[in-house]
């Protein structure tokens, strides 16, 4: 147990010096609330990625506006990530901005150093995974919009219409307009 005065003199407990941790339970808490705001951001992410996929570009709008809002709450809680791993920083002695790894390398082993490393490398494999449909996704928008382009290039062509409005055979041209986007 760590005598009174040297925490007194001092102003810090180790990780592994028998603190009553407080602090880094409420980090570990929020790590839980940071995992579950990635699992749904990556929910919302393939919500969206089936919707692309299927053609239904009718709800890509909300779908989208669904995945900031989730990435809206992940910045807010940043906020309080960050002062919670301050607390922790200062109780372990280590920089009040330190990352994740060297909060687990502060831990000195036991049972903090495993939990902390069990977010780290559940938080690393959730973003990447994030990252990887992010990108699959913006190819399908890409793609999506080139389709809707080429389809609009081709319907202003005023060839394609005779001056009654229907369509002029002479065009050459023949279009497929898919009506149940």
């Amino acid at each position: 147990m760590v005598e009174t005065t040297e925490v007194l003199t001092s102003g810090r407990v180790s990780a592994g010096s028998g603190g009553d941790g407080m602090g880094v339970h409420e980090l570990s808490a929020q790590l839980w609330r940071e995992r579950e705001l990635l699992e749904l951001l990556l929910f919302k992410l393939e919500e969206e990625q089936l919707l692309l996929a299927a053609g239904k570009s009718r709800w890509v709008s909300h779908a989208t506006r669904e995945v900031e809002q989730v990435v809206q709450r992940l910045q807010a809680h940043e906020l309080t990530r960050a002062v919670e791993v301050a607390a922790v920083a200062a109780e372990w002695g280590i920089r009040e901005d330190a990352p994740l790894t060297e909060l687990v390398a502060a831990a000195e082993g036991g049972v903090w150093h495993d939990l902390l490393e069990s977010h780290r490398v559940a938080l690393v494999s959730l973003t990447d995974e994030i990252a990887r449909l992010r990108d699959s996704n913006q190819r399908l928008l890409r793609s999506a919009l080139r389709s809707a382009e080429d389809a609009m290039a081709g319907a202003d062509d005023p060839k394609l219409y005779g001056a009654d409005g229907a369509t002029d055979p002479s065009a050459g041209r023949s279009m497929i307009v898919d009506t149940d986007l």
